[in-house]
């Protein structure tokens, strides 16, 4: 299954952020909580955690793209765990 990482609000002033880095890559393995990207708001630059598990399929958005709050950042496919005992 395919889902979208969205931006969250990173504060409560403004809805639009400039990308600085992604920190992970198209075929990437990620976590809920893994750092994936560092945006920059008006007043500072914030780190942004991902909410899904599963390998980036594609990133929608490079370096200095500017982004709001709800935009779609990547696509994520999810990835069965490996099954215990399977050779």
């Amino acid at each position: 299954m395919i889902k979208d990482l969205i931006l969250p609000a990173i504060t409560d002033a403004g809805t639009e952020v400039t990308i600085v880095a992604w920190h992970k890559a198209t075929g990437d393995l990620i976590e809920v909580g893994d750092v994936v990207l560092e945006v920059m708001t008006e007043k500072v630059n914030v780190e942004v955690e991902s909410t899904l598990e599963g390998r980036i399929l594609e990133i929608l958005h490079a370096p200095d793209a500017e982004v709001k709050v709800g935009d779609v950042l990547a696509r994520v496919e999810a990835v069965e765990p490996a099954s215990e005992g399977a050779f």
